[in-house]
Parts: structure tokens; sequence; C-alpha cells
């Protein structure tokens, strides 16, 4: 018997890592993505908008792409240039665009596909979570009709933004805020994991090896990625945090998580501003309910497994 397809709505900030998630997502036979709905994050709302449109004419995906909020709920918005370029998807060189935006925005695509969708749908929020936020905010009806979040965010130990916080739940941790308490089932997928990722010139020569269109533009993502990270954190390559997401979908056996009780720090803009603080070993476990599980291991072998079997799902 043919296993059920997920149904998903993808929201990033392309971003070198949505951008393989994304790749990732779209050419599985596991998920139906009904659509892309792009933030500000990684870049402006219009570089992460026109690389999202890149990506799929590049891939010839028919893939419908929405642009959603250009600003934070409360704070401005803060780019990650130093890590993502100033396109924010430095590296791979596309052909003049064709592939037109949706007429609609993004948080009003989303309010609508999931207030019309007989079945629960699933969000793969990969950047900060403002657009979701803000649908569950102008529409609450939307709730019961989200299966689950799997986002890319926070961590329960060092930060990368700050020494407290990580970047996609520092640019908006007010959204992060609504998101993590509106009670639907969440997992939060963060840098306690992420990190142990590292796309190192080995792994992109192995994917390179592929030969296809998908393979090379994930090559020329990662060379660049990895040649900043080095720089920034010396490390030997870039942690590849965003896949993550759909890999765990695909098979939720790579992730080891944990259920916690995990809040946001969103308050006075002090030194932990964005943090996700995450109750690890349960000392609140008789006054506050879990929310969330929490990433706290991952099989990094079986992790590029499913992202070269990913890339090979691709003809061409």
């Amino acid at each position: 018997m043919e296993e059920k397809r997920i149904r998903i709505i993808l929201d990033g900030d392309p971003g070198h890592d949505d951008a393989v998630n994304f790749m990732l997502a779209c050419g599985s036979p596991r998920f139906e993505v009904l659509g892309i709905t792009t933030v500000a994050g990684n870049q402006t709302l219009e570089n992460t908008t026109r690389n999202a449109l890149n990506l799929m004419q590049a891939l010839e995906l028919d893939v419908p792409v929405y642009r959603g909020c250009s600003q934070a709920m409360v704070r401005e918005h803060i780019a990650a240039g130093d890590i993502h370029g100033k396109s924010g998807m430095d590296g791979p060189v596309f052909e003049p665009l064709r592939r037109t935006i949706e007429a609609k925005h993004a948080v009003n695509f989303i309010i609508d596909t999931l207030m019309e969708s007989e079945e629960p749908v699933t969000l793969v929020p990969t950047g900060p979570l403002t657009n979701v936020a803000m649908a569950i905010r102008m529409e609450p009806r939307i709730l019961p009709k989200i299966e689950q979040i799997v986002l890319m965010g926070g961590c329960y130990q060092l930060g990368n933004r700050t020494p407290a916080a990580e970047f996609n739940i520092y640019d908006d941790p007010e959204a992060a805020h609504i998101v993590f308490t509106c009670g639907r089932p969440l997992t939060m997928i963060g840098l306690d994991v992420t990190r142990k990722c590292l796309c190192t010139p080995e792994v992109i020569e192995r994917m390179e090896k592929i030969g296809n269109r998908a393979s090379q533009i994930f090559a020329d993502l990662m060379r660049f990625f990895s040649s900043t990270q080095k720089k920034i954190y010396g490390w030997a390559g870039g942690p590849l945090h965003d896949p993550l997401t759909c890999a765990y979908l695909i098979d939720p056996s790579v992730l080891t998580v944990r259920r916690m009780y995990a809040e946001i720090d969103h308050g006075c803009y002090g030194p932990s501003y964005g943090r996700t603080n995450c109750d690890f070993f349960g000392r609140t476990a008789k006054s506050r309910e879990a929310n969330a599980d929490v990433a706290v291991d991952v099989d990094v072998e079986k992790y590029w497994d499913i992202i070269e079997a990913g890339l090979r799902a691709y003809s061409r």
C-alpha cells in the first residue's frame, strides 16, 4: 500500500540551507508541496523571494512562490549577509529570471490554504517565524488545520547570532513566542544538532558526483556557504541546518528528540533576547506542560544519505 504523502507548506528565507531544504522537499515523493512562502531573514524579502524563484526555475519545479513579510512583528529586520552574501544565496549562477511571484500575500496563502483544506497541513518554517505567527494571529481558526510545525530554529545551548540566541528566533522573537505557544504539535530542530552536520569538502564532492543540475546547485551553494562559515567560525564545513526539517519528516529516526517545555525570551532586549529557554531536565514539569519535541541528537551518516537520495531524485 502506497504511503500517504505529507501535505506541507515550506516557509523560509533562502538562504543556502533553505534552498537545499526546498530541493529535498520538492523532489521527494514523500511530500505534496502546496507552496513556498518567503520571509525576510537571511536577506531582504526582495532577495529571498528572488532566490526561491531562481531555484524553482532552475530545477523546473512547478511550485508556487508567495512573498511574505518584509519586517519582523516588532523589531527591525536583521540580515545575515556575512554568512549568505549580498544576494542571500551567493554561489550559483542562475539564468535571467522568468518565473513570477504569486499575487496573493504569503500570510493570506497560509490562511486560505489551511481554511480550505479538508486534511491537516504540516508547516515547515526554516526562517524567522513572522509569516506563520501573523497567520495565527490573523485567523486563529487555522490552528486545528495545522497537523504539526517542524521548524529549524533555536538552541538549548549556544546561539549563533548572540551567545544566547539562534538567528531565526532572534530575528523575530515575538513571532516565535506566538508559534511556541499556539498549542499545535511542534518540533524544534536547533543548532544543538545542526552544528553536527558539517558540509565538508568531502560531502560536497560526494554530492557533486551525482552529476545532475540539483547536485551542481548544491555544490555551488555549499562551497560559498562553507567558505563563510570557515572564515567566521573556523569550521571545516558549513552546518547544513534547514534540511533536517524535511529529513526528519522523511525518516524520523534521523533525529533523537526530547519532550520538554520551551519558551522564547522576548522581553526588554536584554542579553538573552531571542533565546529559546528549554527545560532540558524537566525542572518545571509540575507547573509547565511540555510544548515541544526538541532535537537533541542526529544520525549524521543517515542525514547525508537522505540528502543524497533527495538530490538523486532529480532526473537531470
